[in-house]
């Protein structure tokens, strides 16, 4: 268990690692950034940053011996950069929830193994295993790298009469997962946390909406119902529990409706915060970041109780500029990300609004 005064070391440096540097300060810890970009948003807040490569190992060995337990931002740290760090100094979450999340098939072969449903899938290495996978498939279905995509990126739909040559040499010929198309109503997310000795605590269900394959804005409560709810939760507890995870995570869920009963059915893990959970910085009496921070440091959960009807929406490259106008808004709660430049497709920033039930 930490106290007062420790240091959290963060590997990454965006706005993720930033958000978990600000819940961390009030609690009397201090935030050490790991990250190899110059100017790295998060370096801003936290009383230390380390500016090197994940395989720069004397680096990591300094960064080490400078905190007391090391977490990290996004899922495609190295492995092996954890399993270094894990000689030195606890890491939270631990090497395993890396690896397996960071493999979109490994990633679905635990999930289905624990008994939960996901889209249909198979391997694909090659043309030849991408039209066998097809043939079992059917279309339209998803081609993804295994590794490495977000936001939409490395990833093809495959319809009736689309080439398959084409759409292999679209993800760059890397390996991949073939996924069965999920005719879903909407997509849902849960956002949960759990500790090194196993309590748990579930945020609500949210409502996710995206836009160009980013997550535009997120809404909660979602339009489910009690059972789902339960149902959620309960997906996210086994999960969890079978990763031996420390810390909060995401499940990313489609919500389908199969002789009018909803069901649920998993995308994707993340083994961190998560943008859908953004809502909870105003409109929970824990923020996920300060969840995160509680848990990696072995202290009790907070509360996930939300505090009103809630919506986050992203701001996307130049829906920045217009920072005056939300500050402007009653009641509106504008979070930027400190992000020099505006591209089109990058996140800036965030506004959440809480709402009357």
């Amino acid at each position: 268990m930490l106290k007062p005064g420790a240091t959290i070391g963060i590997l990454g440096g965006g706005q993720l690692a930033r958000m978990i540097a600000l819940a961390a300060a009030p609690l009397g810890l201090k935030a050490h950034i790991y990250a190899p970009e110059a100017g790295s948003p998060a370096f801003d807040v936290a009383s230390t940053h380390t500016q090197a490569a994940y395989d720069d190992l004397a680096a990591l060995e300094r960064f080490a011996r400078s905190v007391d337990v090391v977490t990290y931002e996004f899922e495609n740290v190295p492995v092996y950069t954890a399993d270094f760090l894990a000689g030195h100094v606890p890491v939270h979450p631990g090497a395993k929830a890396l690896g397996i999340t960071q493999d979109r098939l490994e990633e679905k072969t635990f999930v289905s193994r624990l008994g939960i449903e996901t889209a249909p899938f198979a391997a694909v290495n090659s043309v030849a295993e991408l039209e066998q996978a097809l043939q079992e498939i059917g279309r339209p279905a998803v081609l993804k790298t295994r590794r490495f995509g977000y936001d939409g990126k490395g990833q093809v739909i495959i319809r009736e009469g689309d080439d398959l040559a084409a759409a292999f040499t679209a993800i760059g010929h890397q390996p991949a997962i073939l996924e069965g198309f999920v005719p879903f109503e909407c997509e849902v997310s849960v956002v949960a946390a759990r500790t090194g000795d196993g309590r748990f605590a579930a945020y609500e269900v949210t409502q996710n909406e995206h836009r160009h394959h980013i997550l535009y804005r997120s809404t909660v409560p979602a339009e489910v119902t009690p059972a789902i709810e339960a149902v959620s939760r309960e997906i996210a507890r086994r999960i969890g529990e079978a990763l031996g995870y420390v810390g909060v995570f995401a499940v990313e869920m489609f919500l389908v409706v199969v002789d009018g009963t909803q069901g649920l059915i998993v995308n994707e893990i993340a083994p961190r915060v998560h943008n859908s959970g953004h809502w909870t910085l105003d409109g929970a009496v824990t923020s996920q970041f300060e969840q995160h921070v509680r848990a990696i440091a072995g202290w009790p959960l907070g509360a996930v109780e939300r505090l009103g009807r809630v919506e986050m929406t992203n701001l996307i490259g130049d829906e920045a500029d217009e920072w005056l106008a939300v500050l402007d808004e009653p009641g509106a709660h504008l979070h930027l990300y400190g992000k020099e430049e505006a591209r089109p497709g990058r996140k800036m920033g965030h506004v959440t609004r809480i709402f009357e039930e």
